[in-house]
């Protein structure tokens, strides 16, 4: 029998970028009372990954995935690489293996004998990643990941500014490689964790206090052992972090003059148009160097989905209003546009576009028959630029210029119900 667990992974909410200090000790006191509590039943976990690690909506945290846990026992077959999790059965699953080798200790990666310091290694990669939002040991394969677990240090750089330097120690003491230097037992560390958030630095509400009263759920099912923990309901309020900005253009790109930079909605991603039409390049805004968008030549005037999971642009070589996934693949053409003049992506996933003299136009997300939102008389040769569908779907901000001349232009919010006009 297997529970069903409703909420989101810990991986899917740190795809939206790094916690708050507070809700990262939440959810890290929360991990680390699961593993006390399997430790206590001499049971390893192995596998201790933000994929393994529910957040419920009441903000309760559940362990899951005991399926490469074992017993406390001195095996002398330890040097076997079966007993490692980048040769168990679900490793031929494309992303399983670099996920898992991500959060090994150092001796699991090496295939050596594991003991319960090998989930507090796990742990320490797991907060280090909460609280930066990139992982402690980056690599671009399985080698490059294992080799960065065993040979290299994180970069303690990342950390923001305002952590306690007690959570600074006790990452440091948990990333140990050599396991003997390592910390010892979870009981130690959940002591570390709790005074941390019941002091000065972080201030608890009297019913948010810290609780032993968490429980463990472990449910048999085939070969696998779902194992969780349930805490107190209260998810601390979100923190907005300070996000300073460096870009670092790769070799032999400049940035377009024309409007050719995009911020997504969440803040996580930006997009520019290199030269004057395209390509465009994605930055992350955790790394540090910006990535090519194949099949994006001639791409201007980029622009984000309210999700942030697509980019929009116009084509000038094909005269094509397009979309790419952020995640990459080939580009889609929505519909023709000749005279392009900006655009943007409503909530109710339509595009709209300006033409110039020809007027606003609307389109599905998903490409079709574009239609008219804002006919103009082409005789006054007025321009409609930079269209945004405001709140409610009843109006539309633009920019309205006569030809090219910007000095006599100005800002209008045209209700599409009665037609009113306000400059």
């Amino acid at each position: 029998m297997l529970e069903l667990v409703e909420g989101e992974t810990l991986a899917d909410k740190l795809r939206g970028g790094p916690l708050s200090v507070e809700e990262a000790l939440r959810i890290a006191l929360q991990i680390a009372e699961a593993l006390d509590a399997a430790h206590e039943k001499a049971i390893i976990h192995r596998d201790l990954k933000p994929a393994n690690t529910m957040v419920t909506p009441d903000g309760d945290v559940i362990v899951l995935d005991f399926g490469l846990a074992k017993a406390f026992i001195d095996d002398a077959s330890g040097d076997e690489l079966a007993e490692s999790p980048t040769l168990s059965a679900a490793a031929t699953r494309e992303g399983v293996i670099l996920g898992t080798a991500a959060y090994m200790s150092p001796e699991q990666a090496r295939g050596k004998e594991v003991d319960k310091r090998t989930d507090i290694f796990s742990f320490g990669a797991v907060l280090y990643e909460m609280l930066t939002g990139r992982r402690a040991f980056p690599g671009e394969d399985v080698s490059e990941t294992l080799a960065a677990v065993i040979k290299t240090e994180p970069d303690w750089s990342y950390l923001p500014a305002s952590t306690d330097p007690r959570i600074r120690a006790l990452l440091q003491g948990c990333l140990q490689k050599n396991r003997r230097k390592r910390r010892r037992n979870m009981g130690d560390v959940l002591a570390e964790i709790r005074e941390v958030l019941t002091s000065d630095s972080i201030r608890l509400s009297p019913r948010t206090e810290p609780t032993t009263t968490s429980r463990t759920i472990l449910v048999a099912a085939l070969f696998s052992v779902v194992a969780g923990v349930i805490g107190w309901s209260l998810r601390a309020p979100a923190q907005k972090p300070v996000t300073r900005l460096e870009m670092l253009l790769p070799l032999r790109v400049g940035l377009a003059r024309q409007p050719g930079v995009a911020i997504s909605p969440d803040g996580t991603n930006l997009v520019f148009v290199s030269g004057m039409a395209g390509p465009l390049y994605l930055r992350v805004m955790d790394e540090k160097e910006a990535k090519l968008i194949s099949g994006t030549e001639g791409a201007r005037a980029p622009f984000f989905s309210p999700d942030g999971q697509w980019i929009g642009f116009w084509n000038r070589a094909e005269h094509t209003l397009n979309k790419v996934s952020i995640r990459g693949g080939s580009p889609v053409p929505l519909c023709p546009v000749e005279d392009f003049t900006g655009a943007s992506w409503g909530s109710t996933d339509s595009i709209v576009f300006g033409q110039g003299v020809r007027g606003i136009w609307q389109v599905s997300a998903d490409g079709g028959t574009p239609e008219v939102l804002i006919d103009f008389d082409e005789a006054e040769g007025l321009s409609a630029h930079r269209p945004q569908m405001l709140p409610g779907r009843d109006a539309v901000l633009f920019a309205l210029a006569s030809g090219v001349d910007w000095n006599n232009a100005s800002i209008v919010v045209k209700s599409l119900d009665t037609g009113q006009k306000t400059c």
